[in-house]
């Protein structure tokens, strides 16, 4: 199964295209951290994180793991421990908080880039999360929540996703 992410506006599941937005800046093969560009690549995909407090476990074949308030990604480039991997919140360490007042990130997958071995600066936290209004992402694929719901039942943990 593969999740096609053809141009800043279409992301396509099988014979299923859900509307989305991507980065503010566009796409890019050359992704750096902060540039607000989503990479273009092929990638697999992680496991979904969701809030439990507001929605109830999602079906779908991916495992889920529930958002806890200490959840954060580490984004980084100076934590070579860390950066671009799921966290514990803390003071000393930069990152992207999961759990948060609005619900963009009620479900995320993180998408496998710069992943195995991160590379410093070349990019982290790209999620495929929720969107109210298609506004662009600092990098990130969203999409209505209807439409990941629809989504998740279309996809596994073998699934891969091609940005173009």
């Amino acid at each position: 199964m593969i999740i096609f992410q053809k141009n800043k506006h279409t992301l396509s599941v099988d014979d299923f295209n859900f509307r989305c937005c991507v980065g503010k800046k566009g796409k890019s093969k050359k992704k750096k951290e902060g540039d607000k560009k989503t990479p273009i690549g092929y990638f697999s995909i992680e496991n979904l994180y969701y809030r439990s407090d507001r929605i109830k476990k999602p079906f779908t074949d991916l495992k889920c793991i529930k958002i806890k308030k200490n959840m954060g990604w580490c984004d980084d480039p100076y934590n070579s421990k860390n950066y671009n991997k799921l966290i514990s919140v803390n003071k000393n360490t930069k990152c992207e908080k999961l759990f948060r007042k609005d619900h963009i990130y009620d479900l995320i997958i993180p998408i496998k880039y710069n992943y195995q071995k991160p590379i410093k600066f070349k990019g982290s936290c790209i999620f495929i999360h929720l969107t109210n209004n298609y506004k662009p992402t600092a990098g990130c694929i969203a999409l209505k929540k209807k439409d990941f719901l629809i989504l998740l039942k279309l996809i596994n943990k073998k699934t891969k996703i091609k940005i173009i």
